[in-house]
């Protein structure tokens, strides 16, 4: 389920329209949403630049098909200097076969620039349980890790 437009806080509105309308083409248009020298951070990146955060994207188009995110929640804070995003990732991994589809679930928070860019980028999920866990070999191992170590 998508975010009711009236729930989206104004300055919030370019990036969730951004990443849910986001393909390939509409990557170039990546420098109108982040500041020249945002930072980008999630569980396997750190970097700043909008090159090197394209780059990121870039690089999910090549590993994955059909790619799309759903903005589930947002909210602003009181000074409406940083925003935050609750969101769905559905992808299906290249070479997987077409019935099957992932999906990660995670939370962005984000600081606006004085433009009203996004100046900094940080994205929370859990690679373990969104990723690993659901590998053939690895997820087994990584899900008696959980188990051993109380974990639900």
């Amino acid at each position: 389920m998508t975010i009711r437009a009236a729930a989206r806080p104004a300055p919030l509105v370019p990036m969730i329209d951004f990443y849910e309308s986001l393909t390939e083409v509409s990557l170039a248009r990546i420098g109108t949403v982040y500041h020249e020298h945002a930072r980008f951070k999630d569980p396997f990146n750190d970097v700043v630049g909008v090159a090197a955060i394209e780059a990121i994207f870039r690089h999910m188009y090549a590993t994955t098909s059909e790619p799309r995110f759903v903005v589930t929640s947002a909210a602003l804070s009181p000074d409406g200097r940083e925003g935050f995003l609750a969101w769905t990732f559905h992808f299906r991994l290249k070479g997987d076969g077409p019935r099957v589809e992932r999906m990660i679930r995670g939370a962005t928070h984000v600081t606006f620039a004085e433009d009203g860019r996004i100046s900094d980028h940080r994205d929370y999920w859990d690679a373990a349980e969104e990723l690993y866990e659901k590998l053939p070999v690895i997820g087994a191992l990584m899900r008696w890790l959980r188990r051993r170590m109380g974990g639900a």
